[in-house]
């Protein structure tokens, strides 16, 4: 599962984030902001409570209009475009608390993900829905059937979506990102409330999607572990700064990560060394 020690992809952006703020009133959730994700890349934004890494993916999906700065999804400006266009131009999300349709089974659910990728042209609509109109929901359904298979959900897929456990729950809202077909897949801690064992399926899930899948993955999360095993490259935020970016091994051995976000400084590792 692990891709420590495997550089990341070299290949063009498809994701630049150019020195992004925000603000709201008279507190700074970002401030001037930058990074850039490769094709292909595992790219994990990490930090403390309150840091901004929400925010930034908010500013990245389309939730938030960044109070200035800009945010580019494969070499085009989508600062100001919906998350919906967004969507239709390859980005998927997922969200730290869940955005599941409650009364809705997990097939719904996960159909729900394909809504923008269906013909309404209203011209053609009439001879569509007489002609295609079946085709075409055969082939999403079969889209929907791969993802199910690949995240070990048949055995749910007709159970209300409401009803389930937590972890099974957060294994469907990925279905419905994956549903997009995004090329690009933000990940909102994943395994947040999340057992070991769960931790553990949802991690090979995310790897599985990167290298089989070929998807580019955006992920906040706050197990280290987890970020250090499997990341690429890793960016740090505190107080809605950029503090450090670079491989797992540099992040964790930057002086400033570990007073910001582990809470380790020099005299306290000193301390532990000379023990």
């Amino acid at each position: 599962m692990s891709v420590e020690g495997i550089a990341a992809p070299q290949s063009r952006p498809v994701l630049e984030v150019r020195d992004v703020s925000l603000g709201f009133g008279g507190v700074r959730a970002l401030t001037e902001v930058s990074f850039e994700v490769r094709k292909g890349e595992l790219f994990s934004i990490i930090g403390p409570n309150g840091a901004g890494k929400t925010s930034m993916l908010n500013c990245v999906s389309g939730r938030y209009k960044p109070s200035s700065g800009r945010v580019f999804l494969k070499g085009r400006d989508v600062t100001g475009l919906t998350p919906n266009t967004r969507a239709t131009l390859g980005l998927g999300r997922t969200f730290q608390n869940l955005a599941l349709f409650g009364h809705m089974s997990v097939l719904d659910n996960i159909m729900v993900g394909r809504h923008h990728l269906l013909r309404n042209n209203a011209v053609s609509g009439a001879l569509y829905w007489l002609t295609g109109a079946r085709r075409e929901e055969l082939a999403h359904r079969r889209k929907v059937e791969d993802i199910i298979d690949f995240l070990e959900i048949a055995h749910i897929r007709k159970a209300v979506a409401g009803t389930l456990p937590y972890g099974l729950r957060k294994r469907v809202e990925l279905a419905r990102a994956m549903a997009v077909e995004p090329s690009i897949i933000l990940l909102d801690e994943p395994m947040a409330g999340m057992n070991l064992e769960e931790k553990e399926d949802m991690a090979r899930y995310i790897v599985d999607l990167n290298e089989e899948w070929g998807m580019t993955v955006v992920m906040i999360e706050h197990d280290m572990g987890v970020v250090m095993d499997i990341s690429h490259r890793v960016m740090v935020l505190e107080f809605g700064r950029k503090i450090a970016e670079g491989l797992p091994d540099e992040v964790m051995a930057n002086e400033r990560v570990k007073v910001a976000y582990l809470g380790i400084d020099d005299d306290e590792a000193a301390g532990e060394n000379a023990a």
